[in-house]
C-alpha cells in the first residue's frame, strides 16, 4: 500500500472560496477518486494557502492513470485551476509529493 502526501498553493487571496468548493465536492467527482483506488483521502488547507493531502492507495500510478482518463476529474480540475498559484499543468499532476519519513505503525511492528 502507497501512503501518499502532496502539497500545492492555494492563492491566499481566495481560501474562502476554495473551501466551499470542497462543501461538498460534486458527487460524480468523490465516485471517480474512490474508483481511482485512493482512500483514507484528506485535504488541510493553511491560512497562507499550503494546502496538504493524504491518501492511501494500492498503486498511485494506476491511480493517477485512471484519473488522468477521467472526463469527471478533468473537468473538477479545469474546474478548479484557477485556485492555483504557479502552475502550469492540472493540480493534480503537478503537486509536489512530500516522502514519508516516520510511520508509528511500521515502527512499532518492527519491535
Amino acid at each position: 500500500m502507497a501512503r501518499v502526501c502532496f502539497t500545492v498553493q492555494v492563492d491566499p487571496a481566495r481560501l474562502a472560496e476554495y473551501r466551499q468548493r470542497h462543501t461538498p465536492v460534486w458527487p460524480e467527482m468523490l465516485r471517480e477518486i474512490e474508483a481511482s483506488g485512493r482512500r483514507n483521502y484528506s485535504l488541510f488547507l493553511r491560512d497562507d494557502g499550503l494546502l496538504i493531502g493524504y491518501y492511501e492507495t494500492d498503486s498511485d500510478e494506476a491511480s493517477a492513470a485512471y484519473l488522468a482518463r477521467s472526463e469527471v476529474a478533468a473537468r473538477w480540475e479545469a474546474s478548479m485551476q484557477g485556485f492555483f498559484l504557479d502552475l502550469d499543468r492540472r493540480a493534480d499532476e503537478a503537486a509536489t509529493v512530500v516522502p514519508e519519513v516516520f510511520n508509528l505503525k511500521q515502527q512499532l511492528g518492527a519491535l
